[in-house]
């Protein structure tokens, strides 16, 4: 190897690998291998689908051809597809690297709770996927810092078990840490589950990728997770929402600019005026850093965007928060203002889905008062939104079969609890203010 890359090489990992907080991780768990297996150039790999707005959906692909159309062929039986939309393609380089062509074509409008078969770039297998509903019940699995570990295959083998409709991911994808061929390897892990339901994901710390002065972060992340930003007013693939079955889900970037003079902010504020609790009683946030966190890892880094946004998100009446980072479980009583406050939001951490860094064992004693339960181990958490006033949480732990429930609630949505009447004055004034 040249002088040269062995130093880049060494660079990015200890870019990779150091930690601003001093926490030492325990092992790290097995690496998944993935065997070269070759495909013909046009054939579509790493395929995954996301929300694009009402009733479309945006399907994601890549091939090595770099000349393959951005077309997908779609229908509601199989092999017969009456229906086809053309869309857009990109590609990016990193340092020796250059992706392939990366396509995302929207498609629809579709039907809700309807099983569709496609066909991407007009040849290759044909994928499914079938559409959320379109009213209450709903259920998400949520998992966060995935990676490409022994325990990401158990988590992602427990969620293929259950019966849910879209997947929520609050950010650390693939853990490439700048070796973007881990990028591919993690799509094509995640596509038998990722191509079947809608995938809506923020970023983590592990997407940033920048290289002061060669190359601005996130490129990578921002060229192959293509989001609803655009369709929900956002200026930045990095935070945006969208709205499914009665629920208005809000994802932000921990790593976006979040002062009261960002975009971000200005953003949050604009959005949140908008939500209609009547057509959404259910409101939640998703972003990667957690603010409440009893956890030795991570303390304290959640802390200025919880200072600035916390007071949105509490005069708005979010009902549940869900972050990840904490490579551990957690869950608090509604809190606000770092005390139970039955108006507040219930917050999860779930950034225990197989990353390579290994499980946040140590956590802070004594327990404080808005924490429920706590657990350093891997899994996945899945939310069924019943109605609009009650949901039913459980977290299941890997090393047990995926129907058993290590933590489990009802949590009554604030709509009918009498909180949105105790603030409604002055709110929308609140959230639009300068």
């Amino acid at each position: 190897m040249e002088p040269k890359l062995v130093i880049l090489t060494l660079f990015l990992l200890v870019c990779s690998t150091v930690k601003a907080d001093g926490y030492i991780r325990p092992p790290p768990r097995e690496t998944l291998h993935f065997p070269w297996s070759p495909k013909p150039s046009s054939h579509p790999q790493q395929v995954h689908i996301s929300l694009a707005g009402d009733k479309h959906m945006r399907v994601s692909w890549v091939t090595d051809d770099k000349s393959a159309p951005s077309i997908v062929h779609y229908g509601t039986s199989p092999g017969r597809y009456s229906l086809m939309n053309q869309g857009e393609s990109t590609s990016y380089s990193y340092i020796f690297y250059s992706s392939g062509r990366i396509h995302h074509t929207v498609i629809g409008p579709l039907e809700p709770n309807t099983v569709y078969y496609y066909q991407c770039g007009g040849q290759g297998p044909e994928f499914q996927f079938k559409t959320p509903p379109a009213e209450f019940p709903i259920t998400f699995a949520v998992a966060g810092d995935l990676g490409q570990t022994g325990w990401t295959k158990s988590t992602l083998d427990h969620i293929d078990q259950c019966r849910y409709d879209m997947h929520l991911l609050p950010g650390d994808l693939s853990y490439a840490d700048y070796m973007q061929w881990r990028w591919d390897t993690f799509g094509e892990l995640v596509q038998p589950l990722a191509s079947a339901r809608p995938w809506m994901v923020t970023q983590g710390n592990h997407e940033r990728e920048s290289i002061p002065i060669f190359k601005d972060g996130f490129v990578s992340y921002n060229s192959r997770w293509k989001m609803p930003y655009e369709e929900s007013g956002s200026n930045s693939n990095l935070y945006y929402s969208f709205e499914v079955a009665g629920a208005h889900v809000i994802m932000l970037g921990s790593y976006a600019d979040h002062d009261e003079y960002s975009d971000q902010y200005h953003w949050l504020q604009a959005d949140l005026a908008k939500v209609d609790r009547k057509k959404t009683p259910w409101l939640l946030v998703l972003f990667h850093v957690p603010w409440y966190n009893s956890n030795e890892a991570h303390q304290g880094e959640g802390d200025s965007m919880m200072e600035t946004m916390e007071p949105l998100l509490y005069a708005a009446n979010v009902d549940i928060v869900l972050a990840g980072h904490v490579h551990a479980y957690e869950r608090s009583e509604r809190v606000n203002k770092g005390n139970s406050d039955p108006c507040g939001a219930v917050h999860i951490t779930i950034g225990d889905g197989g990353n390579r860094e290994g499980l946040a064992h140590k956590f802070k004693e004594p327990q404080p008062r808005w924490s429920v339960f706590r657990e350093a181990s891997f899994g996945h958490g899945e939310l069924k939104i019943v109605n609009s006033t009650h949901a039913y949480w459980s977290w299941h732990r890997n090393d047990d079969d995926e129907p058993v429930r290590s933590d489990q609630v009802w949590i009554t949505s604030l709509v009918s609890s009498g909180c949105i009447a105790e603030k409604s004055n002055g709110l929308r004034k609140f959230l639009m203010e300068p």
